[in-house]
């Protein structure tokens, strides 16, 4: 009988933490959206190991016993990063979460509006909501990314993280790290 890393309908992602530890991701050879480990879920996770979250020297970590949520992130690697990092119970985060994580969440047009909902009841007035997405340019995903920041900067407002405040190693162009706040008018 073949074991699960033996198995043609799944391979074996492995991401290494800053810390050494590794992660292994079972991403199915076929399947949808959610059987993927998405290059933006990989540069968010390595994102939220970066000095302004986790100092190596002091070994404090920002995400200790913060209360967060992800949204679409595939096979769910940002959130296991975060928690592996001291992020709090999600079951916790009422009213508000300290924290939603979106990694590679912009190219369903029909999800957008849904998704600007969803954020708008979930964040609240303290809450940092980081979005990783992949910037596409073919087809309908120009259309689909302008309609979606349309639609979120009515209620928030948005800071781009520049590459140098990002990964090193794990960062591309065509991939963006916003932070993400609630507008104070």
């Amino acid at each position: 009988m073949a074991t699960v890393e033996e198995s043609e309908d799944y391979f074996v992602r492995e991401i290494e933490k800053n810390d050494g530890s590794v992660l292994r991701m079972y991403q199915c050879s076929k399947g949808d959206v959610g059987c993927v480990v998405w290059d933006a879920a990989i540069v968010l996770s390595k994102y939220l190991e970066t000095e302004q979250f986790c100092s190596v020297q002091s070994g404090v970590s920002t995400w200790s016993s913060k209360n967060i949520i992800e949204l679409g992130a595939g096979t769910g690697l940002v959130g296991l990063v975060a928690a592996t990092l001291g992020g709090g119970n999600v079951e916790e985060f009422l009213p508000h979460p300290h924290y939603i994580l979106m990694a590679d969440c912009i190219y369903y047009e029909q999800s957008v509006e849904p998704l600007v909902e969803t954020l708008k009841l979930l964040a609240g007035p303290e809450t940092c909501i980081i979005c990783c997405y992949e910037q596409r340019t073919v087809g309908v995903n120009p259309e689909i990314e302008k309609r979606f920041f349309e639609l979120l900067l009515q209620e928030f407002q948005s800071e781009e993280i520049p590459p140098e405040k990002q990964d090193p190693e794990f960062n591309s162009p065509d991939i963006r790290i916003l932070h993400l706040r609630r507008r104070v008018d």
